[in-house]
């Protein structure tokens, strides 16, 4: 005995041994629990201990020694008795006339196996002895018999019944299946130690399928592996064909010159080589290959538990992710990640309805509009609650249901491919608009039927977050609230003081002494209260009660006049520019952005005011050069209450503003770069235009100003 076929019988007694346990434990099962519903309990029960006696006396003893083929014998005669109790599930075995007189060939074709193993006298098991190759046509001729009858079994059960027959069929079919490659190459080419050493473990687990298929647990249940597991299985595949390739055509060199053979390994060798480097590496390539099995092997293209775990995991993460991202960013990722998108772009709403850019999740070399998506847009996308194709937009925008105008910049965006509006109780949260994938392949009905279900959970998350900030900012409106109760103490302290000053007044006012400490308490209490209301004005309500004809060019020079040798403020831009305003409460609004916009600039920096019209609306804007402000606090933090960039500042100031100029029917934009400057434009209705527009039948003066802007 070699080396090898010692290794092999080695390997081969342990899994007989397993294959002698698996079906102990199955036969156990089965008898204890005794409400599985299988119509062949007894044979069952039978097979199983044929099927482990005869694996414990091939352990024992070998294969070819005349124990073990009288059990093996036992053993296929006892689930062919099985199969044929399968078909009384469906009361077959009396209408099927031909199956019986194939059972008894079958069964006679075994029962030959005990004859030919007396006559060969212990050489049974020589692959050179003409009862070897018998035995092993018989073995054969046993094993397609035993196929037929399965698939008549199953594919003549009824719908009902199949659930029933699905696993022991199943299990039955693995089990001669084996048996008739086994034996077909045992009869060509001799018995194989490797085949033979899992006949044992095979026949085990394949009376645990056939046992365990009969729990109610298992009975309704199918096999379907997951797409991964399917890419794994195919990826073998292919590896496997590989090698055997390269063993083919390592054997056919050998028929060739010295020369030629190795010219043609080097030409082999570096071809592989070329094709592993530009396969592995290949984004595209995967995804051509992933695409391709989804079609042909899968009657879903998505794995929807994996997705939905998917999904889960990324958004339920505590705070922010571990590379910074914030619930925005998670949310695109997460939705590009569902399409199997490379990368993806998030819209939230602003106050106008027009949709900003909040996160972006692998697309940072695009430029995206300050107001990338306008307001009609959004409506018509809310309204229709439809995912848009953006190609199919691109090519044929009238055959598509609705039709929906792109903005420019995402209809002249090649690697756009679907915007996916983000519903909460049908208003719209926000647009995801996601990036071609790299197999380019048209959108469908799973696509859109997930991606919209996707975007109504994340849209969850995002209003989750909204009713949390809303409610942060009335907790910190009522603190607030109590700090003013404190500011309100000094007034009446003030107030007292001054009180009591004119009672004393009355009775000292002859007394030069007396006047010149008065003057002095005077203009230190007048001084403390212009100080406090200036503060307290800040916070009082944003409403304005009369607008006029306001020059935004006089206004400017006010601005800066009033600061003096304080900053250097440069005034620039179209003389002329009367808007519709409050005058007060602009140049309030105005004093304040540019104090920020110095406060923010180095010193000797230069803050500019350039005022501009377009004939409709009146703009001003304030321009700086300082550190500039991220998008993130542009969106988030600037324009919040209680929210500031500076050590002692209040936070309230460009709130304020931001709704003093509201109510006068302006707004105001902002467009800041890190590192190179802010921008503040504020713009407001011309005078002239209202006037128009008063005479036309309807006040613009009162409006948003947000079509005109």
């Amino acid at each position: 005995m070699t080396g090898l076929a010692a290794g092999w019988q080695f390997v081969g007694f342990f899994l007989h041994l397993a294959g002698a346990l698996a079906c102990t434990v199955s036969a156990g099962w089965l008898l204890r629990n005794r409400r599985v519903a299988i119509p062949h309990r007894g044979w069952t029960l039978g097979a199983l201990a044929a099927t482990g006696a005869w694996c414990l006396a091939v352990a024992a003893l070998g294969a070819g020694h005349g124990l073990g083929v009288a059990l093996a014998a036992a053993r296929d005669v006892a689930w062919i008795a099985v199969l044929y109790r399968l078909f009384a599930a469906d009361g077959r075995h009396h209408l099927m006339q031909p199956v019986r007189p194939l059972v008894f060939s079958l069964v006679f074709v075994t029962g030959l196996q005990l004859a030919i193993a007396l006559a060969a006298r212990g050489t049974l098991a020589n692959p050179d002895s003409p009862a070897f190759d018998i035995s092993a046509l018989l073995n054969v001729l046993v094993a397609v018999g035993a196929l037929m009858l399965v698939h008549n079994l199953y594919a003549g059960a009824g719908p009902a019944t199949r659930t029933l027959l699905r696993w022991p069929a199943g299990g039955l079919a693995a089990f001669w299946a084996y048996d008739l490659n086994f034996y077909t190459i045992a009869y060509l080419g001799g018995t194989l130690d490797g085949l033979a050493a899992f006949h044992g473990i095979v026949a085990g687990l394949v009376g645990a399928i056939v046992v365990f298929g009969g729990s109610a647990e298992v009975q309704g249940r199918r096999l379907s592996p997951s797409h991964a597991v399917a890419f794994r299985t195919l990826s073998l595949v292919l590896i496997g064909a590989y090698l055997v390739a390269m063993a083919i055509l390592a054997q056919s060199l050998d028929l060739l010159g010295d020369g030629v053979q190795r010219l043609t390994q080097v030409g082999l060798l570096f071809a592989a080589v070329v094709a592993a480097l530009y396969w592995l590496p290949s984004r595209k390539l995967r995804g051509w290959w992933k695409v391709t099995v989804i079609k042909h092997l899968f009657e879903h293209r998505y794995d929807y538990r994996t997705e939905w775990l998917r999904l889960a995991q990324t958004m339920g993460q505590a705070g922010p992710a571990q590379d910074g991202s914030d619930l925005y960013e998670r949310a695109t990722r997460a939705m590009a990640e569902v399409a199997e998108s490379p990368s993806g772009l998030l819209f939230v709403p602003d106050e106008d309805g027009a949709m900003v850019l909040a996160a972006r999740w692998n697309w940072a070399e695009i430029e995206v509009p300050p107001r990338a998506i306008p307001a009609r847009f959004a409506a018509a996308v809310e309204k229709a609650a439809h995912i848009v194709d953006v190609e199919a937009q691109r090519a044929r925008p009238e055959a598509c249901d609705p039709p929906i105008d792109l903005p420019p910049w995402l209809r002249d965006l090649p690697r756009a491919w679907a915007v996916v509006p983000l519903l909460h109780f049908d208003q719209l949260r926000g647009l995801v608009v996601l990036a071609r994938p790299p197999i380019a392949r048209k959108l469908d009905w799973e696509d859109f039927d997930l991606l919209r279900l996707v975007g109504r959970q994340l849209a969850s998350y995002l209003a989750e977050r909204a009713s949390h900030q809303a409610l942060l900012e009335a907790r910190q409106f009522d603190e607030f609230s109590r700090r003013i109760a404190f500011v309100m103490h000094d007034v009446k302290n003030l107030a007292s003081q001054l009180s009591l000053l004119a009672r004393n007044a009355e009775r000292h006012a002859d007394n030069p002494d007396f006047r010149a400490d008065m003057l002095v308490t005077l203009r230190n209490s007048a001084e403390k209260l212009t100080a406090l209301m200036n503060r307290l004005g800040r916070y009082q309500s944003a409403g304005s009660s009369s607008l006029d004809r306001v020059s935004l060019g006089a206004l400017a020079q006010r601005v800066r006049s009033s600061l003096g040798d304080r900053g250097a403020l440069s005034v620039i831009g179209t003389a002329g520019v009367e808007v519709l305003a409050d005058g007060d409460a602009l140049e309030q609004a105005i004093g304040h952005l540019v104090q920020n916009a110095l406060d923010a600039s180095e010193e000797g920096m230069p803050v500019y005011l350039d005022v501009s019209s377009d004939g409709v609306r009146g703009r001003i804007d304030i321009v700086d050069s300082g550190p500039g402000m991220s998008a993130d606090f542009v969106r988030d933090g600037l324009f919040k209450p209680f929210v500031s960039s500076k050590s002692n500042g209040f936070g309230i100031g460009a709130y304020e503003a931001r709704e003093l100029v509201r109510a006068m029917g302006g707004r105001i934009d902002v467009d800041s770069r890190p590192g190179i400057g802010t921008r503040f434009s504020v713009t407001l209705p011309m005078f002239a235009a209202a006037r128009i527009a008063r005479a036309g039948g309807h006040d613009d003066s009162r409006g948003d100003g947000s079509e005109a802007a």
